[in-house]
């Protein structure tokens, strides 16, 4: 599997392969099979690399040293921000953007992608009129859980208008073919957004507002990973969502 982070870390660098391969003391053969085929050095190979690229070699190759037994570091994290205020809102424009043929956006209300980028539904009607297959879970405004979660957050009925503006912003959306809008009152755990291959997962904390928690990114290395985990839970809350009509929005 090819190591993206290397390849990426050697571009911005300005690097060529033979040049790390002669930092790190190897054979530039050595550098392509660690970039083509996502192979390990060993650890004072790789400190000598990363040192070169003014990278962490632990984020350049995630199983470096660990036990065969578990890895300290998901080969499908590529990035981590301490709280979602923090992620750039190009990074959603970008990860809907290059979408071809999935857009999942899993959220209570998400008004802060609106807010923040105010030609979303126009972005995401051309990417489903050129096949893209989009789907939008919003928080059902009346359901219990997500009162609950207003009180939790101290956010009082606040949440549950911003559950019907998130969907009166969705309206125009439900006429165009092959985008779905789905209310649920499911416990959200995580806000997810999902473009193809890539997501960002914006975790949720007792009592904390959602962009003041967590976010990280995921890209699906293999099957069953925590990519494939958010995917399907995902899918979970699609099946068991409330379809909407352009009647009741």
């Amino acid at each position: 599997m090819r190591n993206e982070r290397l390849a990426a870390a050697l571009v911005e660098k300005g690097l060529r392969q033979q040049d790390l391969a002669e930092a790190a003391r190897v054979d530039p053969k050595t550098v392509e099979r660690w970039v083509s085929l996502g192979r390990i050095p060993h650890r004072k190979t790789a400190a000598r690399a990363a040192e070169a690229l003014g990278a962490d070699p632990f984020a350049l190759w995630p199983g470096l040293g660990q036990p065969r037994s578990g890895r300290a570091v998901s080969a499908e994290l590529l990035a981590l921000w301490e709280c979602r205020a923090d992620v750039p809102v190009s990074m959603y424009a970008e990860l809907f953007a290059q979408a071809r043929e999935w857009i999942d956006i899993l959220v209570y209300a998400g008004l802060f992608l609106h807010e923040s980028f105010p030609r979303l539904n126009e972005l995401l009607a051309e990417r489903a009129e050129n096949g893209c297959t989009v789907r939008m879970l919003l928080g059902q405004a009346d359901h219990p859980r997500v009162r609950d979660r207003g009180a939790e957050e101290r956010f009082g009925h606040g949440i549950e208008s911003r559950c019907r503006l998130a969907l009166l912003h969705s309206r125009p959306l439900l006429a165009v073919p092959n985008i779905s809008v789905r209310t649920h009152g499911t416990v959200l755990y995580n806000s997810l957004y999902r473009g193809d291959d890539h997501l960002l997962v914006n975790s949720h904390l007792w009592g904390v507002n959602a962009y003041a928690a967590p976010v990280w990114h995921l890209r699906r290395h293999a099957p069953g990973g925590p990519f494939d985990a958010y995917a399907g839970s995902f899918g979970e809350v699609w099946r068991t969502a409330a379809p909407v009509s352009e009647e009741q929005s």
